[in-house]
């Protein structure tokens, strides 16, 4: 692999494309090389393993402003601080699932009334969101 990689490059070594890297050097999660004159913007290896980074963090949940925060804290040697920072991700999770899984039983139980023919008249899936 070589050393000296374009925009264009580093985006296919890392999986996405160039307006993600782009993106992200926007929000400050990546720096972007001089242009030198008459030529290219080349990045260095370093840069995508930065990208994948970047991309599994997101994937567990983590916002771009958390990624920028664990990326601090990995070049302070943080490690406690970034325990925390994950084990209140795996909280919010364990939020939306529990929220996710009343959303379910309400809406099953919507569904039943209207294969049953519990009520007569009204759709109870409407009435029930119309309710005050």
């Amino acid at each position: 692999m070589t050393t000296e990689l374009t925009i264009g490059r580093l985006a296919d070594e890392a999986g996405v494309n160039v307006e993600t890297i782009r993106y992200y050097q926007r929000r400050g999660l990546m720096a972007e090389p001089a242009k030198p004159m008459g030529g290219h913007r080349r990045y260095d290896s370093v840069a995508i393993k930065r990208v994948r980074f970047i991309k599994r963090a997101q994937v567990l949940g983590f916002t771009l402003e958390e990624v920028g925060s664990l990326l601090d804290l990995d070049e302070a040697c943080a490690c406690v601080e970034t325990r925390e920072l994950a084990a209140h991700k795996l909280q919010v999770i364990e939020d939306k699932l529990a929220d996710l899984k009343a959303m379910r039983k309400a809406l099953t139980a919507l569904l039943r009334q209207c294969e049953t023919g519990a009520t007569q008249g009204n759709c109870p899936i409407i009435h029930a969101l119309a309710a005050d």
